[in-house]
């Protein structure tokens, strides 16, 4: 039995010498050494690639996918993609949009950079009451106006438009807020013979003269008498005797109020509520002089029709990569600038250095062999692009040498108007579309 063991112990051991001797001559062949010794040659080559190209700066991720936060049915979802703009985003997340449902900002929006954010906001029972008439609806808007505006309740500027919530669900029969329309009443205003339709509160027609700020002079006529009740449709002329009056109607600007929104992107804006420009009739009493007109004086300023204010949310979030922050840095750009520059390159190139004007999709990873000089090209759509060159003999490739140059630009005369600056830079870029 021991020479049975002892026997079988020397052959294993000699065949586990045999299996180590063959590994390392293994190990030695040129066909195992080969891939190795290519894998670690490229990998050196690309690294030498890389700093070649780039003079040594960071590079910028070559992708046209952006990623996008979607908050949604109390969730917030993170995801890569590819799709142009809001609306063409949402169906590829299965998110449907119902009755009333408010996306901000609006689905034609561009999607153009990292971090970019969407809100889906659902719809919730309202009731609109208008009169005696009760709507029960679903909306997700956030004034009243907006909330009778999407389901086609038209509203008069003079209307006075309250949201409240339900004071008692048993007597209110509702379980959502309420939008409470106050009618105004319509008139048709004779003013020295212009004829206007006006919408007031007054009761009568006295109070109807103060409310639209008409003022009477010692020969000026008005009928029905002050006194009389303002009815629906009713007709009151006002009118001056032995004198020549001539009336004008003017648009009044629509008034408009933003308000900061941290759950928006930077760059990007929703709108709560529309907005509408107002009228007035400016009348005035002409001096003549041999059947000639040489002068005329105001008598009266008539608002017709009240503006209605444009409410607008303003994105204010700003999340920039560490890539694209570094290439502004080394770039000498200040970080207070970092959301202008990132907002103004994201829409002229995607923050592809080598996109010449008129590519879309991807980030090409070399430039063109030929730059055409009447086309933009590279981060800010230089054109012609030689005009960088003069920060750089790598301004074809190099996103810091491109930076610097579209510094210089937006510092420069073009933009003292909007301030000489990259914050100048970018309320001229919003005031010129796709400039």
């Amino acid at each position: 039995m021991r020479r049975r063991l002892k026997i079988f112990r020397k052959k294993y051991v000699a065949q586990h010498h045999t299996r180590v001797k063959r590994a390392k001559k293994i190990a030695r062949h040129p066909l195992f050494a080969v891939p190795v010794v290519t894998f670690v040659v490229l990998l050196a080559f690309a690294a030498i690639g890389v700093v070649v190209l780039t003079g040594g700066h960071p590079t910028l991720a070559r992708s046209d996918s952006h990623i996008v936060i979607v908050s949604h049915d109390h969730q917030e979802q993170i995801v890569p993609t590819r799709a142009a703009t809001v609306g063409a985003l949402l169906p590829k997340l299965d998110i449907k949009l119902n009755q009333g449902d408010v996306v901000e900002p609006s689905p034609d929006t561009a999607i153009t950079d990292d971090n970019f954010r969407i809100n889906v906001y659902r719809a919730t029972p309202v009731t609109i009451v208008d009169g005696a008439q009760r709507t029960v609806t679903f909306s997700a808007a956030t004034t009243g106006r907006s909330i009778a505006g999407q389901v086609g309740v038209q509203v008069y500027p003079e209307d006075n438009v309250t949201l409240v919530p339900t004071q008692n669900f048993v007597v209110d029969q509702s379980i959502g807020p309420e939008v409470l329309i106050d009618r105004a009443t319509p008139v048709n205003l004779n003013l020295y013979g212009t004829l206007v339709v006006i919408r007031t509160h007054a009761t009568t027609v006295q109070q109807l003269l103060k409310d639209k700020n008409i003022h009477m002079a010692s020969d000026d006529n008005v009928q029905p008498a002050a006194a009389t009740p303002v009815t629906p449709n009713m007709q009151v002329f006002v009118s001056r005797h032995g004198t020549q009056i001539v009336s004008v109607t003017q648009p009044i600007p629509m008034p408009v109020q933003t308000i900061e929104d941290d759950s928006l992107s930077f760059g990007t804006t929703a709108i709560r509520q529309q907005g509408a420009a107002g009228t007035q009739v400016i009348t005035y009493q002409v001096q003549l002089v041999n059947g000639k007109e040489v002068g005329r004086t105001q008598i009266q300023a008539v608002v017709t029709q009240a503006p209605v204010t444009k409410i607008v949310a303003q994105g204010k979030a700003v999340q920039i990569p560490s890539d694209k922050q570094a290439v502004m840095s080394l770039a000498g750009i200040s970080a207070s600038d970092y959301p202008y520059v990132d907002y103004i390159v994201s829409h002229e190139s995607g923050w592809c250095p080598t996109k010449l004007q008129g590519q879309y999709g991807g980030c090409p990873a070399y430039p063109p062999s030929s730059i055409p000089s009447g086309l933009g090209y590279g981060l800010g759509q230089a054109t012609p692009g030689s005009k960088m060159a003069s920060f750089g003999t790598d301004w074809e490739t190099n996103a810091v040498t491109q930076l610097r140059w579209a510094n210089s630009y937006a510092q420069s005369s073009k933009f003292n108007a909007y301030g000489g600056s990259w914050l100048g830079a970018y309320n001229y870029w919003r005031a010129h579309t796709n400039w």
